[in-house]
Parts: C-alpha cells; sequence; structure tokens
C-alpha cells in the first residue's frame, strides 16, 4: 500500500475522512463495551515531541496499545535530534525500525522534512502552522452531539494559530463555514493557512457578529507555545475576544462550545461558557483518542470491514 502521511488536514480525501469518522464511531463504541480489538499487534509507533503535550501523548500512546502496538517516547532534548542530528538522517533511521511516526515540534517544515524521507507514515501531532488530529478529533464530536457538519457555521473567536488554520482546511473539504474573528494584527494569513480558496470563511472585527448564528463557538488560548514573549501583549490586544455568555447567546440555541485545551478561565473563555451545559471539551478530549486510533488504523492497514 501507498505510504499516507497526514501533515495537514487536506493530505486526505473528503471520502478518506468520512471514512475516519465512521471507523472512529466503531473503535469507540467497541471501548465503551471493554471489547478486545488489537489489529496493530506486533507494530510500534514512535512519538517524537519537541513541545509539551498532555492530550497528545496520552491519546497517541494509550490508543497505540489499546490497539496492540507499541509506543516509543522520543524527546528531542534526550535524542541526537536535539543535538543537531539532520532530520533526514533521523527519518531514515528512526521509519526503518518502527511502523508508524507522530511528530510534535515547531516550523511544519520540520515534519515535512521528515516524511520526505520517512519509509513508514508520518502524522502531525501539531506544528506551528497546523493542528489536524485536534480538527479531526473536533469534528468528529460535533457528529456526535448534531450530525453533519456540512453547510453548518463554525466560529472561531481568538488567535488565528494553527488550530483556526486547520479548521480552514477543514472547512473547504468538508463544506462548511467558519467565521473568525481577531483583534487588529492576528489576522488570517490565506497562505499560512494553506487554503485553496476563500469562500469558506469570513473574517469579522466585532466577536458578536461573528458569533451570531453559530452551531459550534470555539477558540483557543491567546498565546500559543513558542509565542510567550508576547504574553502581555496579547492578554491587552484580546480583552475583547474572551468567550463569554453574551456570545453563546447570539449563537443558534443548540451551538456547541468547544476548546481543545488547556484553558485558562477568564482569560480566553469564562468559567460560566466552558463549564456549562453547552461545553462539550470534554467529549472533545477523550474524542483525540478514538479519532486517532482511527487514523493510526488506516494508514496502516488501509479500510477495514470489521
Amino acid at each position: 500500500m501507498q505510504i499516507k502521511h497526514f501533515l495537514q488536514f487536506k493530505d486526505l480525501t473528503r471520502d478518506e475522512i468520512n471514512y475516519l469518522f465512521d471507523r472512529a464511531r466503531v473503535i469507540k463504541q467497541r471501548f465503551k463495551r471493554y471489547e478486545t480489538y488489537r489489529p496493530l499487534v506486533d507494530r510500534t509507533l514512535v512519538m517524537i515531541f519537541e513541545k509539551a503535550s498532555t492530550r497528545t501523548r496520552l491519546s497517541f500512546e494509550a490508543g497505540a496499545q489499546q490497539l496492540g502496538a507499541s509506543a516509543i517516547y522520543l524527546n528531542t532534548r534526550d535524542s541526537q535530534l536535539g543535538r543537531g542530528e539532520p532530520v533526514e538522517d533521523a527519518a531514515q533511521v528512526i521509519s526503518r525500525m518502527c511502523d508508524l511516526v507522530m511528530i510534535r515540534t515547531f516550523e511544519q517544515t520540520i515534519i515535512e522534512r521528515f516524511a520526505a524521507n520517512s519509509r513508514v507514515p508520518v502524522i502531525n501531532g501539531l506544528t506551528n502552522e497546523y493542528h489536524p488530529c485536534q480538527i479531526l478529533a473536533d469534528i468528529f464530536t460535533f457528529i456526535e452531539h448534531r450530525g453533519s457538519i456540512t453547510g453548518k457555521t463554525v466560529t472561531w473567536i481568538g488567535d488565528s494559530n494553527n488550530v483556526c488554520n486547520t479548521w480552514l482546511q477543514a472547512a473547504e473539504l468538508l463544506d462548511f463555514n467558519v467565521h473568525v474573528s481577531t483583534p487588529p494584527g492576528y489576522e488570517i494569513e490565506p497562505e499560512r493557512a494553506g487554503l485553496f480558496g476563500t469562500s469558506h470563511f469570513e473574517q469579522f472585527d466585532d466577536p458578536m457578529q461573528a458569533c451570531a448564528g453559530a452551531d459550534l463557538v470555539t477558540t483557543d488560548v491567546w498565546t500559543s507555545m513558542g509565542f510567550e514573549d508576547e504574553n502581555e501583549e496579547r492578554r491587552e490586544a484580546f480583552a475583547d475576544w474572551c468567550v463569554d455568555a453574551d456570545m453563546m447567546r447570539v449563537a443558534r440555541p443548540d451551538a456547541l462550545f468547544m476548546h481543545c485545551l488547556p484553558a485558562h478561565r477568564g482569560e480566553e473563555v469564562t468559567a460560566e461558557v466552558i463549564d456549562g451545559p453547552q461545553s462539550v471539551v470534554w467529549d472533545e478530549a477523550e474524542n483525540r483518542l478514538h479519532a486517532q486510533k482511527a487514523l493510526m488504523e488506516y494508514l496502516l492497514l488501509g479500510r477495514v470491514e470489521s
């Protein structure tokens, strides 16, 4: 089978993404029934971390083990990658010793260079530009609660970061709309987002207008990893972009709220919203596990019927 990588959301087709949602549902149901399902016995996942993580490591490591695979954690600080070994050389070696690689790093070019020299599938666990596994889980969560996302409106409030970029890619692939509201100076950069076109998103200066009629309101921390030096500046700039009850009130009555976590209550979202009845953040976090299990299964085995 031809090697497939998942470095950006658009690396897979609409049909492939919908297949993953179907498989995630089946795999999650088995998990909830405590059914053993180990199609990846004797396979090995290597997880390379240059950025800190809680959900990404737990979901990939637990997911691999639940599917019967072994998971090896590598931090670049503790490997030759952290001492200047070329990414291309590391990819040649690591991919000869495992079946699948997940990388959580800084620039997208790092993971692209690794994939170009890898003999096995490579998964983007997060880069500065994209977070495709997060949006795979987010959309799966929306489908669980509200059905198809096609034609729906997702509102993004805050920084146009890697998660926002991936929502924009997903909207073009799955045919839904994204309303984005950011402070001045933090707007979307279409080229950085890797967009095909501009027909599936709209930018708003006023976050309240962006939330009007939304089916889903979502946000993230104001300061992503790697931008900590801008923290105080961003707190001032983003002060009016805190998702609160007023924003949720102008969305649809059945609108959901999501946050990829970790969250700072009182900054990008109020406690009333994230801990309220419209929030599905805990389902969203758990679904990283199930969506990524479906992804790993597909990248290694292709489509399965069981």
